[in-house]
């Protein structure tokens, strides 16, 4: 068969296959183009899902008549201007689109108007692509002084077997309003309002650009549960600056929808990110568990390649590294500084778990009493009721309100060591407030001047026992094993190179490699903590993540996997009788101790009720 040139209208179509996957890439691109014409004010109507019909309207500068015909041809565009030489520079882009194929590849399997009226312009001007034939400009009428109307009918009807791929209706519609919610969430300034099938089901003011008016827009489309629960992010490192939201390790969800990854305002979904957004929660979440963020990444544009995916869906990082490292090192930094603080909703699943009671029954003194209550005929019986509460003292500890901070017994060898609260602090002031009692021999009621607190022991101090492992970690302070026989790991010749390259980080941790010909490693030298570990396993798993994420997640996911297990077995047990300056010490140490209010797999160490919701649940309030 010989070579022969495509007729444009096929190579226009083929084009579009690349762009135009879904109608929510078309709405992408329409509103990306909005955007960089500086609409304040956006407005997305689709039905059918998208494939009937979509409208774009915005408020921005618009087109001029004599640049509308232009719009429609493939690779022409305003947003790239050729310098002196004629030469145009694709690495320092500042816009969200440049390519020039939005707008000709919908028309090219669409039905395509363009009403516009530019900035400054009295007349407003349409044109019109059906199927990629262009019909000549015509006068149109245009509701506000400047900005743009695209309409899109019967997508994909130029495609019929492109049609047969769409997903239902409704899963269209979603996939648009994710879109959309990406989209807002990058542009807090800007109003969005969609509307799916003639019922508007999204509408956002503008807001105040900055961290308050972002974290607002991100309350309306995350839930005010979000809000309540993010830290800010605000760090910069080299000229490289990440800002946004990420949720508390209690605050954790099922999967990884909760993430929305930003580069330069535009949303792009990156494995080195995502990677480096799992890495940063290594030490605070289950696998199964996934945190909630939204990151915006602000950086010179030429340290940034966009033109490596047709929808500019995804980015090539010049120096990798230095991204992935400002995100972990920010990420923990904000953790951190958020210290033994739970997100709100634990508070919230823990009221949703009592039940009112109305009442208790008929009660006649000749039948026996229920489990827990009294047989006393009357309240001047004291001492018949302490003879049938039988269990009262064997699981339980109290502590009278009276209580003064004795000194700490150190004699106690599991018992969680710190220093007793001052006197001179009144111990209902302290966060986690003054323990009152015990119960079942493993969770700690405390009392604040505003609620109370219920702590789970065991998994508080496992937290703390694991936090002293870490810092000894860090402090370079890994005890390694030399294997009696260096053991040769076979790896793919690029693998071998990046785990050898990665020597010095993996020595600091306790893991002695180093290269052994073309393909392979030699590992001397172990962890000790990790024991008899399966060192080829371990290996290939390090040249997993460098190639997909960068950093060797592996062995720090083992390590804190050992440190996590030596903590759990090293920490105050479920069913010890805590005496009361052993339950303040431990209350103390939390305060203290960063990430407290987890445990190592991301669960709630305390839960916090305050007074009024104690006061909802016998209807005071």
């Amino acid at each position: 068969m010989p070579i022969r040139r495509l007729p444009p209208e096929t190579v226009n179509r083929i084009a579009a296959g690349e762009v135009v996957e879904r109608p929510a890439s078309a709405i992408k691109e329409l509103v990306e183009n909005a955007l960089d014409a500086g609409a304040a004010n956006i407005e997305i109507q689709a039905d059918g899902g998208g494939l009937s019909r979509i409208l774009i309207a915005d408020d921005g500068k618009g087109i001029p008549k004599a640049e509308l015909p232009l719009a429609i041809e493939r690779h022409a565009t305003s947003k790239l201007e050729p310098d002196d030489a004629g030469d145009v520079d694709l690495l320092r882009i500042h816009t969200l689109g440049f390519r020039g194929e939005a707008l000709p590849s919908i028309g090219s399997v669409a039905r395509l108007s363009i009403t516009t009226r530019a900035r400054g312009e009295t007349e407003a001007w349409a044109i019109h692509v059906e199927g990629g034939d262009q019909r000549p400009l015509s006068p149109a009428g245009f509701p506000g002084p400047h900005g743009a109307r695209v309409e899109v009918r019967d997508l994909f009807y130029a495609t019929p077997a492109r049609l047969k791929f769409m997903k239902s209706e409704r899963s269209e519609a979603m996939a648009i309003s994710d879109e959309i919610k990406r989209q807002a969430m990058a542009h807090e300034a800007v109003a969005f309002t969609l509307s799916l099938d003639g019922k508007t089901t999204l509408r956002l003011p503008a807001e105040h650009p900055g961290d308050e008016g972002r974290l607002r827009r991100l309350s309306a489309l995350l839930g005010r549960d979000f809000e309540a629960n993010a830290l800010l992010i605000d760090q910069e490192r080299d000229g490289v600056r990440l800002s946004g939201y990420a949720g508390l390790p209690t605050y954790s969800r099922g999967n990884a929808a909760h993430q929305y990854l930003f580069v330069n305002g535009r949303p792009v979904k990156d494995r080195l990110l995502q990677g480096a957004l799992r890495g940063a929660y290594a030490d605070f979440l289950a696998r199964d568990r996934h945190p909630a963020a939204v990151l915006f990444l602000d950086i010179d544009p030429l340290y940034v390649d966009v033109n490596v995916h047709p929808a500019k869906a995804e980015v090539r990082f010049r120096d990798p590294a230095l991204v992935r490292g400002l995100i972990v090192g920010g990420l923990r930094h904000a953790l951190h500084a958020a210290g033994h603080r739970a997100s709100t909703t634990v508070a919230a699943d823990a009221l949703s778990g009592f039940q009112a009671h109305t009442g208790l029954g008929a009660y006649s003194p000749s039948s026996p009493p229920a489990q827990g209550f009294s047989g006393w005929t009357g309240w001047s019986q004291p001492a018949a009721a302490a003879q049938v509460l039988p269990g009262l003292n064997e699981r339980s500890a109290r502590v009278e309100p009276s209580w003064e901070a004795p000194a700490w017994r150190p004699s106690a060898p599991t018992a969680p060591t710190g220093p007793a609260p001052s006197p001179a602090i009144d111990p209902l002031d302290y966060p986690l407030g003054a323990a009152r009692g015990q119960l079942h021999a493993n969770y700690i009621v405390a009392q604040t001047r505003d609620g109370l607190v219920i702590v789970d022991q065991h998994a508080a101090h496992e937290r703390l026992v694991y936090e002293r492992m870490k810092a000894q970690m860090a402090q370079g302070s890994v005890t390694r094993q030399a294997l009696l026989t260096p053991e040769v790991v076979d790896l793919d010749p690029a693998e071998a190179e990046r785990v050898a390259a990665r020597a010095d980080e993996l020595a600091e941790m306790g893991l002695i490699v180093e290269p052994f010909g073309a393909g392979a490693v030699l590992v001397r030298e172990t962890p000790a903590m990790l024991g008899d570990t399966d060192v080829q396993g371990l290996i290939r798993d390090i040249a997993d993540d460098l190639a997909e994420h960068g950093a060797a997640l592996s062995l720090k996911e083992r390590m804190a996997e050992v440190c996590g297990t030596m903590a759990c077995h090293g920490s105050v047990r479920s069913g010890r009788v805590l005496s009361a300056p052993e339950m303040n010490a431990l209350l103390r140490q939390m305060e203290a101790t960063p990430h407290s209010g987890q445990c190592n797999h991301g669960r709630p160490t305390y839960v916090e009720l305050k007074l009024h919701d104690l006061e909802k649940l016998f209807g005071r309030r």
